[in-house]
């Protein structure tokens, strides 16, 4: 229900921002989700993806990074990506 609620409130944010606007408002609400996320850095040819399990994205805008806890194997890895060239999936 949380997640819904949040869901309309940024749909309407987003209706009347440009897409800049929508692009900080949509890192600002990955930042604050729990959940099941795919977070893949790509540059050319150099792709490389982490899942994160449970758990949240962090940006810090100002700086130009994503912050996030990863799983790999049995691990967990703190990871830190530009903000230009990631990309964000949630996955089930």
């Amino acid at each position: 229900m949380h997640r819904l609620v949040l869901l309309i409130v940024l749909v309407q944010l987003l209706s009347g921002c440009t897409e800049e606007q929508q692009n900080r408002l949509t890192r600002l609400g990955v930042t604050w989700l729990e959940g099941n996320y795919r977070v893949t850095y790509a540059d050319g040819e150099h792709v490389k993806s982490w899942e994160v399990r449970n758990s949240k994205v962090t940006s810090e805008p100002e700086k130009g990074y994503y912050y996030f806890w990863a799983t790999q194997g049995k691990e967990k890895r703190y990871v830190q990506t530009p903000i230009a060239r990631t990309y964000i999936e949630e996955i089930p």
